[in-house]
């Protein structure tokens, strides 16, 4: 289960509230890696929660018995890094939010299964936003049944093919 998890982006405080908003929740600074960190709590049973770095920060291992620490590079790149996140919010809602922000979002349907909201943070960061439909699907695509079905699948027509 993910309780929480880290993006960078050129904004930080913006993108934390914006989350917030997605969430119905709230946003504070988060300095522990940051002076520019901020977080966006859902503000539900789980605790739910996305902390935002400056784009140019990395976490680095610290010696000894420390906590990680950031540092800035000074690059800002794209990242294979991404979540999928929930919202009570609906299609029409969200994509108002990413118009406002500028930023690059359109509904895709993964592999036939569940759709997302494919979202690109300030042009650059993606995030799978899931309204209530969506989410539905989700759950009921993302099984170890299900996983286990598409592997057979997929050994089956490897070794038809061989």
């Amino acid at each position: 289960m993910l309780f929480h998890m880290s993006i960078a982006a050129r904004d930080p405080k913006r993108v934390a509230e914006v989350f917030a908003q997605l969430w119905g929740g709230e946003a504070f600074p988060f300095p522990p890696v940051s002076d520019n960190g901020w977080i966006a709590v859902a503000g539900d049973a789980r605790g739910t929660a996305l902390e935002v770095y400056p784009a140019d920060v990395v976490l680095r291992e610290a010696d000894g018995d420390a906590d990680a620490y950031g540092e800035a590079t000074g690059q800002v790149a794209y990242s294979a890094s991404h979540g999928a996140v929930a919202t009570s919010l609906d299609l029409d809602a969200v994509m108002a939010i990413c118009a406002r922000e500028g930023w690059p979002a359109k509904y895709r349907k993964r592999g036939g299964m569940f759709g997302v909201v494919e979202v690109w943070i300030e042009g650059r960061q993606m995030m799978e936003i899931l309204t209530p439909q969506m989410q539905d699907e989700y759950l009921a695509s993302m099984s170890l049944e299900t996983w286990g079905r598409m592997r057979d699948a997929m050994a089956a027509s490897q070794g038809a093919s061989a």
